[in-house]
């Protein structure tokens, strides 16, 4: 499955969600997650582009979670505030806290899920944690994480089709692939805009 016109696509999301002029970086990312997810269903993708779009306030460029070194430090690292569980995620030395922060279009976070991801991407995310925010490696990580529920347990086939359009119903549930229902309603509605975009775009 892929874009059949690529032109019909940018020229709704231009009209819509996205518009009226689009930047060279919402197009490169658009493009990184379209390529991603080639292959899968197009409620599936309607709904990992309105993910990149909400999660990256718009930019559709992978983000470094906000925060600073005492910040993660505090929440991440084994010489933090929750060391049990900086541990049980593979953050066993000092200073894994900042080094494995939150980065790409779904925060990835925890030493141990940057070797999950990293070894089902063939990217050594361990030793370049920084290679998340690239666009491609990002949309990847995403496109496996709600394909096979790594964010919460919950994945793309728990919610929507395999064939056809999504509901706005279908795309409220399928929030909790990555946070339970925190905006579920806004994001709903742009994964709307994305289906439809990808249906001008014969997405197939």
């Amino acid at each position: 499955m892929s874009l059949a016109n690529p032109q019909a696509f940018f020229d709704q999301m231009r009209a819509g969600l996205l518009g009226p002029i689009l930047t060279a970086q919402e197009v490169d990312g658009c493009n990184a997650v379209l390529s991603a997810m080639g292959g899968c269903p197009r409620a599936y993708t309607a709904y990992a582009l309105a993910t990149a779009y909400h999660e990256t306030a718009s930019t559709m460029m992978p983000i470094r979670e906000y925060g600073g070194t005492t910040y993660f430090t505090r929440m991440y690292d084994i010489s933090g505030a929750r060391p049990q569980k900086a541990a049980a995620m593979g953050n066993t030395a000092p200073g894994d806290g900042p080094k494995y922060c939150g980065r790409g279009y779904v925060q990835l976070t925890w030493k141990s899920n940057y070797r999950l991801a990293g070894d089902k991407l063939g990217v050594d995310l361990v030793s370049y944690p920084d290679k998340a925010m690239e666009p491609a490696i990002a949309a990847k990580i995403m496109r496996h994480g709600m394909m096979d529920g790594w964010f919460t347990g919950r994945k793309f086939s728990s919610y929507l089709p395999a064939t056809g359009p999504a509901s706005r119903t279908e795309f409220i549930e399928a929030r909790r692939i990555i946070n339970g229902t925190d905006k579920a309603s806004q994001i709903a509605d742009h994964a709307l805009a994305f289906q439809q975009a990808l249906e001008a775009g014969g997405w197939l």
